[in-house]
């Protein structure tokens, strides 16, 4: 009666590729963030006029990220038909 769908494997697995990134990007922001912007603002270093707990966690992020996705988008993701191949059999 109902067929297993290849799609749905595929989209889990690219489903779980985007949660991965989203923890990446959570990590990377948080310990950039947290980890050199924990210190006394007298001591910060400056990169670019800016913080450097403030580039590396979100002009760094946007960069790395953007790099990333691209990336994993070209090398994993697959273009997926949406149309329904059984609703043609289907019609009245």
């Amino acid at each position: 009666m109902f067929s297993k769908d290849p799609r749905f494997k595929q989209a889990k697995q690219e489903a779980l590729i985007g949660i991965g990134l989203v923890i990446f990007n959570f990590l990377w922001w948080f310990g950039f963030a947290y980890g050199l912007g924990s210190a006394p603002p007298e001591e910060y270093d400056y990169v670019f006029g800016f913080p450097a707990w403030f580039f590396y966690s979100c002009v760094g992020s946007l960069i790395i990220m953007s790099v990333l996705v691209v990336f994993i988008v070209k090398k994993y993701f697959v273009e997926v038909s949406f149309d329904d191949e059984m609703n043609e059999e289907n019609e009245i």
